[in-house]
């Protein structure tokens, strides 16, 4: 089983090779390079992390100005926002040209609204925590990709 592990660092897929090495895991940076991978690559589901700080500014999807708009005007908040909420963002994007099952690394269990929402517009799509173990994320990918 391929799987393409969107992070802005490294300690998903490093963990993921390391614990789940049954698996092909391969790495994308930012939003924009996962698109391209999902485009030339055969995988099987994805593995997206949700919050994108250590991402350049300018690899960020999402419309800046527009989210900026939300906050009164305040790019700050506005580049926060981008940048805690990137892997909805991402999932966005990925929805627009494959859909290839998505596991997002957050914990969704206190904002079950939220997480229905989400599910009736990106499925096939899980959510596991940062404290998930390597046998709750084996069965989460198998379970969708099944």
């Amino acid at each position: 089983m391929r799987i393409l592990v969107v992070e802005d660092g490294f300690e998903y897929s490093e963990m993921l090779q390391r614990f789940l090495p049954e698996m092909s895991w391969e790495r994308a940076g930012d939003g924009g390079m996962a698109l391209s991978l999902v485009q030339d690559s055969d995988f099987d589901a994805v593995y997206l992390d949700m919050r994108f700080d250590r991402t350049s500014d300018d690899l960020l999807l999402g419309d800046l100005s527009a989210t900026a708009d939300r906050f009164n005007g305040d790019p700050v908040q506005a580049l926060a926002y981008l940048q805690d909420h990137q892997g909805l963002f991402v999932l966005k994007a990925l929805r627009e040209v494959t859909a290839l099952p998505v596991v997002l690394s957050y914990d969704f269990t206190a904002e079950p609204r939220r997480w229905a929402r989400i599910q009736l517009q990106y499925a096939p799509v899980a959510h596991v925590s940062d404290v998930a173990g390597p046998d709750d994320i084996r069965r989460i990918i198998h379970a969708l990709v099944s």
